[in-house]
């Protein structure tokens, strides 16, 4: 088993969205975003099969689709969906996520 403390290595960075890799195999891949507010992961979409899952650890923000805002998010918040599935985030307060998908691309 692997231990890495996301909290500890999160880094902002004031022109753009910060992204660390933390574990990657041929089955998983977690990373970790950072958003400060204003910024965000533009929508898109991958043409795999697969999952995605988002962990919010701090921050705030809106969950991006296709046709613009689909739902705040805040910390605590877990989503989920195809990796198919076109998706995006914008932060408005600093925002820190866990991404991981499975399989990795």
């Amino acid at each position: 088993m692997r231990k890495n403390r996301i909290p500890e290595s999160r880094s902002f960075t004031p022109d753009r969205m910060h992204v660390q890799l933390v574990h990657e195999s041929e089955n998983v891949k977690v990373m970790n975003f950072n958003l400060k507010a204003g910024q965000e992961m533009p929508v898109h979409s991958h043409n795999i099969d697969g999952e995605l899952v988002m962990v919010v650890l701090s921050g705030e923000g809106e969950l991006l689709g296709e046709s613009g805002v689909l739902d705040s998010i805040a910390a605590g918040d877990v989503l989920i969906c195809e990796i198919k599935v076109p998706h995006g985030v914008r932060a408005s307060k600093d925002m820190s996520l866990v991404v991981t998908i499975a399989p990795p691309i």
